[in-house]
């Protein structure tokens, strides 16, 4: 019975783009073959006997369809993030986009006894946007950071991963998952966390800066006290901030007035 090619998995799309950027080297393994029987591959047998495989124009459709929607995704996620970003500096907060911060992490360890002992691990953490209040005050910077989900996949993988989510409330206070209208509820969301759900506005093509329009707070994340470790303050220090997206102050001084005759 012929395969579908339209019911072929993540898996088979990898493959497949790992067959085009190789020599085309068979695995014969049960991906293959349903590659094989898809119509997206091909094999190929060169004079010497040795079979190689080939991906077919059906193939290169595939992969060139698998770029666009990943493409678009890309689009839909920088958009997301870029208006987050400027919606905290709206609300007078510094704002940082793809930071890379170290993150302790709860973990547990199985002692010479036996027993379980608490141990405390660091991980990478890299929220899509960091931001603190603008004050010179420490107790009052309250760190938020949002993470911007514009797939279901990416959603569902994040939620299989506690560490992750972990992470990110050990650098911050208040923690949002902000997701794109359709991809998930408040309910899958631990309760930890805020939820909030970006409307994309009708008619607008997804990598235009105003992409989304709307954003419903459907929970509010649970806020708690929290003072920035210094080594989060260098991480800072060294990095970027976004940049304000105003007009120069130079240009509210207004023109020189002129005296007339």
């Amino acid at each position: 019975m012929a395969v579908d090619p339209l019911s072929l998995t993540l898996v088979h799309r990898r493959r497949l783009r790992e067959v085009w950027r190789s020599a085309g080297w068979p695995c014969q393994d049960l991906v293959e073959v349903e590659l094989l029987a898809a119509g997206w591959l091909e094999r190929r047998c060169d004079p010497h006997g040795r079979e190689t495989l080939r991906v077919t124009d059906a193939g290169v459709q595939a992969l060139a369809a698998t770029l666009q929607r990943n493409r678009a995704a890309r689009d839909a996620h920088e958009a997301l993030v870029a208006r987050i970003a400027a919606e905290m500096q709206r609300a007078g907060r510094v704002v940082w986009r793809g930071l890379s911060l170290r993150a302790p992490v709860a973990g547990q360890v199985q002692g010479p006894d036996g027993q379980v002992l608490p141990v405390t691990r660091w991980a990478m953490a890299m929220p899509d946007v960091y931001s603190i209040r603008h004050t010179t005050v420490e107790d009052y910077v309250e760190p938020i950071v949002h993470e911007v989900k514009v797939r279901r996949a990416d959603l569902l993988g994040d939620l299989k991963r506690p560490t992750k989510g972990e992470a990110y409330r050990a650098l911050c206070g208040e923690c949002w998952y902000v997701l794109k209208a359709g991809i998930g509820d408040a309910d899958e969301v631990p309760d930890v966390y805020g939820v909030m759900l970006a409307h994309p506005v009708v008619g607008a093509p997804e990598s235009a800066g105003l992409a989304f329009g709307a954003l419903e707070v459907l929970r509010p994340a649970p806020k708690r006290p929290f003072r920035l470790p210094f080594g989060v303050w260098m991480a800072l220090a060294r990095a970027n901030a976004e940049p304000a997206d105003e007009e120069s102050p130079q240009g509210r001084l207004g023109a020189p007035e002129i005296d007339q005759p």
